[in-house]
């Protein structure tokens, strides 16, 4: 690596204090800087690296949004998210994050008097609940960047559903990062109580600007809690993302997640479910579909800690022009999983001759009373397919658009919110008509 990678002259102990609120927080940035110093940056021969393009990113041309920079709640100033607020339809809750900083929320008067609650991190000043929440997920699974996300988080949104509530309606979470040459760290924490049901979606956006992502989803599921959450990222083509998405479930919990991926230049998002305890059952999907130069980065972990639990995992992929997409999914069933299932299928569709696909899953099994499969594919459109749709006087161009939106169909209905389905189709379409690098397969 070179010193210009290792570049830290902009991420100082001044600017994380610099970002204000609690000391309780303050604190915590301070330590993960202390920790970073220590720690590697990634690099390619790690296997949780391989295939990436880690080694493209040089620190040394980011900064931190520093704190005076930041929007104060309320500014209202935080474009990119209205109309997907408005296709999602009628919300519970509402929370607007410009640059990781909470500057708008909004929240149904009487979900508020049940003691649904929706903040930023950094106004949680005496709070006994979120300062033992907030890492207890994603410290689990550190590395580099979330470390450097923790040591520069300037608040985040909160969500906390009360034991024994049921939220029926959505919470929307918009995250808007802009600003050529910066980095911003937003931080989202899901809270549910015993018996509680909540949906939560959550979108990341961006402008055509060359700007660093770090973002990191916590979702804490107690027992017999009932979690469907969506991430959707639709960044500008400059941006990079580096993503943790990971949840702990007691015992009986229930967690449906689902990542759509369609922006950035280079966005990785690491999907993670340990299941603590017995009962406790997760639900995993994804669609993505990279087109030019982009390159999506998938990681996934399925990690039984307990008997009697249940994971399943459909992530599907389409690739065109020079595009890349990575695929790394991990079963791990430990030993006191016994009486445990899991399952994990990866499906990528390459569209051009210059795109490629990598697929790799794996497992780890500890246990010898399990069910438990994988399986992946990677390859063109079906000619038998698409010489069907053509027989019968569809135009080539039409075929294809049928056909991939066929082939992400099955993940579209598993989404946790039907109201996005169809902005999403919409948004897989536009990348499929603007296509035209590369000769098709």
């Amino acid at each position: 690596l070179t010193a210009t990678t290792m570049s830290m002259q902009f991420f100082s102990p001044d600017v994380a204090r610099g970002l204000g609120g609690p000391d309780w927080l303050v604190a915590r940035r301070l330590a993960a800087l202390q920790a970073l110093e220590t720690t590697p940056f990634p690099s390619t021969e790690e296997e949780i690296w391989r295939y990436s393009r880690i080694g493209e990113l040089d620190l040394g041309r980011f900064r931190p949004v520093p704190g005076a920079e930041l929007d104060e709640p309320g500014s209202e100033r935080a474009p990119g998210g209205g109309p997907w607020a408005l296709e999602a339809g009628r919300h519970a809750a509402l929370l607007v994050v410009r640059d990781g900083r909470v500057v708008h929320h909004e929240i149904d008067p009487a979900l508020a008097a049940l003691g649904v609650r929706v903040a930023d991190l950094a106004t949680c000043d005496d709070d006994a609940e979120v300062q033992a929440a907030l890492g207890s997920v994603s410290d689990a699974a550190p590395d580099y960047f979330t470390l450097l996300h923790d040591a520069f988080m300037p608040g985040g949104a909160l969500v906390v559903v009360p034991d024994g509530v049921v939220v029926d309606d959505p919470i929307v979470v918009l995250h808007w990062a802009e600003g050529d040459g910066e980095a911003s760290f937003p931080h989202t924490l899901v809270i549910a109580g015993r018996n509680a049901e909540v949906t939560v979606l959550e979108r990341f956006g961006s402008p055509d600007t060359e700007h660093l992502v770090d973002a990191v989803s916590e979702l804490v599921l107690h027992e017999n809690a009932s979690v469907r959450y969506l991430t959707s990222q639709e960044h500008g083509a400059r941006t990079w993302h580096i993503g943790l998405q990971r949840a702990h479930l007691a015992r009986d919990a229930r967690l449906h997640s689902a990542a759509v991926a369609l922006g950035g230049d280079y966005a990785r998002l690491r999907t993670e479910a340990r299941l603590d305890a017995p009962g406790a059952q997760s639900e995993m999907v994804a669609a993505y579909f990279g087109s030019e130069r982009q390159m999506l980065d998938f990681r996934t972990l399925q990690d039984h800690a307990a008997p009697r639990t249940r994971s399943e995992l459909l992530f599907k992929g389409a690739v065109e022009d020079t595009a890349t997409s990575v695929y790394s999914g991990m079963i791990r069933l430990r030993e006191e999983a016994q009486k445990s299932a899991a399952f994990q299928t990866n499906r990528n569709l390459v569209l051009t001759e210059g795109a490629s696909a990598e697929s790799i899953p794996n497992l780890e099994i500890f246990a010898n009373d399990v069910q438990c499969s994988h399986g992946s594919t990677v390859g063109p459109i079906d000619d038998d397919q698409r010489y069907y749709l053509e027989s019968r006087g569809i135009p080539p161009t039409d075929a294809e658009r049928l056909i991939v939106l066929g082939f992400f169909d099955d993940i579209f209905a598993r989404l946790p919110h039907a109201g996005l389905v169809g902005s999403l189709r919409r948004s897989v379409v536009d990348k499929v008509e603007r296509s035209g690098s590369g000769a098709r397969r």
